[in-house]
């Protein structure tokens, strides 16, 4: 899809291997070094899985950023699982919209 392409032209991908990606919060880490404010909005699936693990690595990588999560532009396993890890995140000083 040329709508999808265009969107990512400039995009950096990081495969990951596992839940949670350390790749991805180092590479954040060091992208913002000297930033006075940053911000870093978080989607995706498993909410419950990976989004909720990347939020808590990110957050424990560059504590004083604006980790913001859209619940409308993730899902989890069940409704369940879904809301725990938004509750889960809001705990952790991420912003849950």
């Amino acid at each position: 899809n040329e709508k999808v392409a265009k969107a990512l032209e400039g995009a950096v991908i990081v495969n990951k291997g596992t839940f949670g990606s350390s790749e991805l919060a180092d590479m954040l880490y060091f992208e913002t070094i000297g930033q006075d404010e940053v911000e870093i909005e978080l989607i995706g699936l498993c909410t419950d899985i990976c989004v909720v693990s990347n939020a808590i690595l990110i957050k424990t990588k560059l504590p004083e950023a604006k980790v913001t999560v859209d619940p409308s532009c993730c899902a989890g396993v069940t409704p369940e699982s879904h809301n725990a890890a938004l509750q889960t995140m809001k705990m952790c000083q991420c912003v849950v919209e």
